[in-house]
């Protein structure tokens, strides 16, 4: 029987691969750069065109967005954003029709999604009785105000003789209407001119107007008061009302509130009195002081000072002198009294 012996194979697959990974390992490749570098120029224009994809998606990327965003601009203005509908509430004495022309003219050309909120508002704010409007977008075709209208306040008599209300901003609203409710009494002294600075000065004076108001409606005078000259705010004038309403009360710069009612109590008193209907005004601006102004007939005028005596009654005003009165006091002063002759006895 023969034996099968099993001879070693020099040289097997394990062993020559394993050298020939070792010598695999063991050699350096050269690098990218390198081998770029060693490339003549024509392979170095083959490598530079395989990038040409990517750039040719990134422009075709940056002509999409540049489409999308002309197409945005496009659809704002496109009939789809076309206002269609104005909703306004707050509405009392504005003008609905006013308020939606407006608001269609403003948002015609950029449609409700470009249109500009803050013209639309400020454009609002220019009409008759509207204050303040806060404008907001109903998308796609819809324009939302919300209106807070001025108040009437003050009723003043333009030069002219007009009665017109205005609000405490001083913004000319409308005349006085018969249907109304008549105010206690009117301001005078308005400028007319339309500048800053009369709109400036006419809020000043509907700012001292309804001081006065609030001080005489709590103190219940402002029945007897007819009208307020308020062009000059430190010789504040009140015209008084009904059987008074020849007198004038000159308040002065200060306390123009509180001066009133002793103004109106020293009247009172002198119209107990057989001077009393010839009163023409009464000065407040020296204090404590009043000075009376009294007419004789229709013409000739005089001043007079009344002041409080320590009882609290005012004493009744003296009679002014005339002229002639004058003239013959000055001509006792100037006459020398006789001599006396004595005799002499002989």
């Amino acid at each position: 029987m023969r034996e099968q012996v099993a001879t070693q194979k020099v040289g097997t697959r394990s062993g020559s691969a394993g050298s020939r990974s070792r010598s695999a390992k063991g050699a350096q490749r050269p690098s990218k750069r390198e081998r770029s570098e060693g490339l003549p120029l024509a392979a170095r224009l083959r490598n530079l065109i395989g990038y040409a994809p990517l750039v040719l998606k990134l422009s075709a990327l940056a002509i999409v967005i540049a489409l999308a965003f002309l197409g945005y601009r496009a659809a704002a203005a496109a009939s789809f954003f076309q206002v269609r509908t104005v909703q306004a509430a707050g509405l009392n004495r504005s003008s609905a029709q006013a308020i939606e022309a407006a608001v269609r003219d403003e948002v015609r050309a950029t449609g409700v999604w470009q249109a500009d909120l803050t013209s639309v508002s400020a454009r609002l704010e220019k009409l008759p009785w509207v204050r303040t409007a806060v404008v907001t977008r109903v998308l796609p075709d819809g324009i939302r105000v919300r209106i807070t209208e001025r108040q009437p306040r003050v009723v003043v008599r333009m030069g002219s003789g007009r009665l017109v209300w205005v609000d405490e901003d001083a913004v000319v609203l409308n005349e006085l209407n018969s249907t109304d409710p008549m105010p206690a009494f009117f301001l005078r002294g308005w400028n007319e001119d339309e500048s800053v600075t009369a709109a400036a000065e006419n809020r000043r004076r509907v700012a001292k107007f309804m001081e006065l108001q609030r001080d005489w409606d709590g103190d219940r005078l402002s029945d007897r008061v007819s009208e307020v000259n308020v062009q000059d705010l430190v010789d504040v004038r009140a015209q008084l009302a009904g059987a008074d309403s020849q007198i004038e009360i000159r308040l002065g710069s200060q306390d123009q509130g509180k001066r009133l009612r002793p103004a109106l109590e020293t009247l009172d008193q002198l119209k107990q009195t057989a001077r009393g209907p010839y009163v023409s005004y009464l000065d407040l601006n020296q204090g404590k002081r009043i000075v009376v102004g009294m007419v004789t007939g229709a013409h000739a005028f005089s001043d007079v000072l009344a002041s409080e005596d320590s009882t609290g009654n005012v004493p009744e005003p003296e009679k002014s002198k005339t002229p002639g009165d004058k003239t013959k006091e000055k001509d006792n002063k100037t006459r020398t009294p006789p001599k006396k002759v004595e005799q002499k006895r002989t």
